[in-house]
């Protein structure tokens, strides 16, 4: 697939006004505390304010969308790692909100969202997961709210990520039922960059189900300087289309992609049990786009496999790399207002 004539341009454009400083304050200012709607929600609700008055400022319209759940099979949000089998929670009911935000000017043209995660797992202020995609979507609403002409983009801002996608299960569904949803895109712990060879581990059975994505990482000496993009046959075009913008960013980010075989909607989620490094792949809000058939990716610095950080209290500000997540955001942006609708690869 081909940039096109106008992409190059657009990537130049949005580096020229992409600020890092900026980025870091909203960094800061989001992850100097955790996050969660059942365990800190006055910190929940500051985090809330903060993104809503930054899109206002940026001249986006934003809607907040409560919801209200029971007996949802997700997730605990302790921190640390565990195994997926340890983490399984059997949710009694959940209470919380999705912030959705839109550009005034917006059109019935099928949408783009561009989406982030706003809660921490329980004791971490979590910089890089996932106030850096909280930050790049910010980020991402400066650049795409001063273009010319406005893009047909939704930006998403999720809750409850971390009791096992509770908020983006609610948002996919609702956009599902009243938007034409061109695709997703999720943004998933961007910002930790480490450049010393050795800093990336790979998920066991990743080199047997993903040789081709498994060898560019041992060439490259499993350094942690890249974005992995993660997408399916419905998203392949624009997977590239993200790499190939990454790479005309400065600084240019490296990117590896990786397909996941299976279909969108429930047989995809399926399939998942009987290929457990598959399910590493589907460990963000993407997950519930795809579960109903709305074509999505993933962006990632593969959380756990690079930061050793991830899940901790020392998840925090001073250990990302801002000058990279500006790129991320400017590759994101271009990817989001140049989607490659009705291409599949």
């Amino acid at each position: 697939m081909d940039l096109g004539p106008d992409v190059p341009a657009l990537v130049q454009e949005l580096t020229r006004r992409a600020d890092p400083l900026r980025l870091r304050h909203d960094v800061e200012h989001l992850a100097d505390r955790p996050r969660s709607r059942t365990r800190a929600p006055e910190a929940m609700l500051r985090a809330e304010a903060h993104v809503t008055r930054e899109l206002a400022a940026a001249g986006w319209l934003t809607e907040r969308q409560p919801f209200d759940v029971r007996w949802r099979l997700g997730c605990t949000d302790r921190h640390g790692n565990r195994a997926l089998p340890l983490k399984l929670r059997l949710h009694r009911r959940l209470t919380g909100a999705n912030l959705l935000a839109r550009l005034p000017a917006g059109d019935d043209r099928p949408t783009v969202v561009v989406g982030a995660h706003l809660d921490t797992v329980d004791g971490s202020p979590g910089a890089d997961d996932n106030a850096s995609g909280v930050a790049a979507l910010l980020e991402i609403a400066r650049l795409l709210g001063g273009l010319p002409r406005p893009p047909a983009v939704t930006l998403m801002f999720f809750d409850m990520e971390e009791l096992g996608f509770i908020g983006s299960r609610a948002a996919a569904r609702e956009l599902r039922r009243t938007r034409q949803v061109a695709g997703m895109i999720c943004l998933e712990s961007v910002g930790c960059f480490l450049t010393g060879p050795g800093t990336q581990a790979m998920p066991a059975g990743f080199r047997f189900a993903f040789p081709g994505a498994a060898a560019a990482v041992r060439s490259a000496g499993q350094r942690g300087d890249f974005t992995l993009v993660v997408h399916r046959r419905s998203t392949q075009a624009a997977a590239h289309l993200w790499r190939r913008a990454a790479g005309a960013a400065e600084p240019a980010l490296p990117a590896v992609t990786v397909r996941d075989p299976r279909p969108d909607g429930v047989l995809g989620s399926l399939a998942g049990l009987v290929a457990p490094p598959v399910n590493h792949l589907g460990r963000s809000d993407h997950a519930a786009f795809w579960n109903v058939g709305i074509p999505a990716l993933m962006l990632t610095g593969t959380a756990n496999f690079r930061n050793r950080n991830y899940h901790r209290p020392t998840d925090t500000p001073d250990t990302l790399d801002y000058e990279r997540l500006a790129a991320v955001a400017v590759a994101t942006a271009a990817t989001a207002a140049c989607w490659p609708v009705g291409r599949a690869g």
